[in-house]
């Protein structure tokens, strides 16, 4: 393999993406639908719990305002493990890493579809949420930015570790991707503060990055102050596991091209 990055590879790994997403609609369908169901639902369940809850009490920019933030992470992290699945579904390793793309192009052609996806998906639940039930997207203020970086700075670092899982356990694998946003999001504390949660579920919490934003979402709500510091914490905590991300799948593509592990790939998993 090529030892330089080169850009134009980094493209082909968009392209050919983007030619998938062309050619079959069914693989756009699922960026704007299940994004615009969760809208939807939860929209409606923020405007039921208005009109029983407190006068003034208006839980649109918690409730919903989490589901969004919630559901962006999640977009980002399946538009990489999308775009690395399929390859595994079209048995394609062999083809692309006979080529001259490098770990890090391909990696990075990954992140890049998924900035993309995420994106349109983030396009979409902004214009549901503002225009069917009235949410401000920008009542958070400059804190938007921050907290945007933080979920797709995590997105990417596990959409990258669940594809080094992948391709190290095999392609049955796979079913124990998809689960991983609902599993952790009653530690990362989505709906309810970490203070809420036993000590020990409290710990794996602040080990989360999307943690930090929500504490920080509802305090902002609520009119309390802020820390900058809890949030700087939680977008270095973010960086660092890109980084090890980064590495593990480095390894784990080493220890499969050594082992001869991405010749015998197939449907089924692998030991």
């Amino acid at each position: 393999m090529s030892a330089g990055f080169n850009p134009r590879r980094v493209a082909g790994v968009i392209l050919r993406q983007y030619y998938l997403m062309r050619s079959s609609p069914t693989r756009v369908l699922p960026t704007f639908a299940w994004v615009a169901i969760d809208i939807v639902l939860w929209g409606f369940i923020t405007r039921y719990l208005n009109s029983v809850g407190t006068p003034g009490m208006n839980f649109v920019p918690t409730l919903l305002g989490a589901v969004l933030m919630w559901d962006f992470f999640s977009r980002v992290m399946q538009g990489v493990t999308v775009a690395f699945f399929e390859d595994v579904w079209a048995r394609n390793f062999l083809n692309i890493f006979a080529t001259p793309l490098s770990i890090g192009e391909y990696v990075s052609g990954l992140v890049l579809t998924s900035v993309a996806t995420s994106i349109v998906g983030l396009a979409v639940m902004l214009l549901l949420a503002t225009g069917v039930f009235g949410f401000s997207f920008f009542s958070y203020g400059l804190l938007l930015i921050p907290f945007l970086l933080v979920l797709f700075l995590f997105g990417i670092a596990l959409g990258i570790l669940a594809c080094a899982m992948v391709l190290r356990l095999g392609p049955a694998s796979e079913w124990l991707v998809w689960p991983i946003p609902a599993l952790l999001s009653p530690f990362a504390g989505v709906f309810y503060p970490l203070a809420t949660l036993p000590p020990w579920m409290q710990w794996i919490g602040h080990l989360l990055p999307p943690s930090y934003v929500f504490e920080g979402m509802r305090a902002i709500v609520a009119g309390h102050g802020f820390s900058w510091a809890s949030l700087i914490g939680g977008l270095v905590l973010a960086i660092a596991q890109i980084v090890a991300a980064a590495w593990c799948f480095a390894a784990v593509h080493r220890k499969a091209v050594r082992s001869g592990l991405l010749a015998r790939y197939s449907a089924e998993s692998v030991s």
